[in-house]
């Protein structure tokens, strides 16, 4: 604690300018690092980049480097049990990753009563618990090539019958436009699945968050039960965030729906039509 204190007190501003680091790209070294960085460690991600060709910004550079999350090691049940570590793939790889899962899978299908696919503009949320399980998944079946024992479930059938029956309510009163459950290609796909065009709307894209104490693999492909995509109006966002304190529903924003690119984290996943 002593360290990161003193950390602050002499990473000025003027420091971290003249090193050539903007504040998004020193914000970026801090998710990365976990905390306030030293001096030796700003110049060691310094000399990375510079090794790396320096063929993107330093900031866009950052932003493909391995998310900050604990080491686990999963359970991997093959012909005989051990324990194997997967690594988290770096944001390259998840887009890769994503175009493959997305030609691969079929999504779940809207809620009765809510629209097939989101509009442009409006907000983007993930209700239900946000999940760091992702072995019993296409992903990892797919991707992966781990074959994993169902996974003993947190959110049992009537947690999710009572998230249907609110979600229900609030597109009957129009208070969201879009319910669809995350299901197989985890939350990415299922993102996919709502920006996909009817004969009324043309396609649109995505630009959210993800959050960063979870694995991005985890977060964007994780297939648990219990977890729905969810969208509506910008000016709906204050009543809809009511009802969900009301019910005790679990709510995590996601972002927003937009003109047809495919972003994440401010990371370009390319457009949706080459996903469609």
């Amino acid at each position: 604690m002593e360290q990161n204190v003193h950390n602050e007190e002499f990473l000025t501003a003027e420091i971290v300018e003249a090193m050539g680091i903007s504040q998004p790209a020193f914000e970026e070294v801090q998710s990365i690092i976990g905390r306030m960085p030293t001096v030796e460690e700003l110049s060691t991600l310094l000399a990375m980049w510079e090794a790396n060709g320096r063929q993107q910004s330093l900031y866009g550079w950052l932003k493909g480097q391995h998310h900050v999350v604990e080491k686990h090691e999963y359970l991997y049940t093959g012909s005989d049990t051990t324990h194997k570590d997967v690594r988290e793939p770096r944001v390259k790889d998840c887009i890769a990753l994503a175009q493959q899962l997305v030609a691969e899978v079929v999504p779940a299908p809207p809620l009765e009563g809510g629209n097939p696919c989101i509009s442009r503009g409006e907000n983007l949320y993930m209700v239900g618990n946000v999940s760091t399980d992702f072995l019993d998944s296409e992903y990892a079946r797919r991707c992966l090539h781990i074959v994993a024992e169902p996974m003993k479930m947190t959110t049992v059938e009537e947690d999710i019958d009572y998230l249907e029956l609110i979600l229900g309510s609030l597109l009957d009163a129009s208070i969201i436009t879009t319910a669809r459950a995350v299901g197989q290609g985890g939350l990415f796909a299922t993102l996919v699945a709502c920006c996909r065009p009817t004969q009324q709307t043309p396609p649109v894209g995505f630009d959210i968050l993800t959050c960063r104490e979870i694995r991005l693999d985890a977060f964007l492909f994780g297939e648990e039960r219990g977890r729905y995509v969810v969208s509506l109006p910008e000016s709906q966002d204050d009543l809809f965030l009511l009802k969900m304190g009301e019910a005790r529903i679990n709510c995590c924003f996601l972002g927003h729906a937009t003109k047809g690119r495919l972003l994440v984290d401010d990371m370009d996943y390319g457009s949706v039509k080459t996903y469609l």
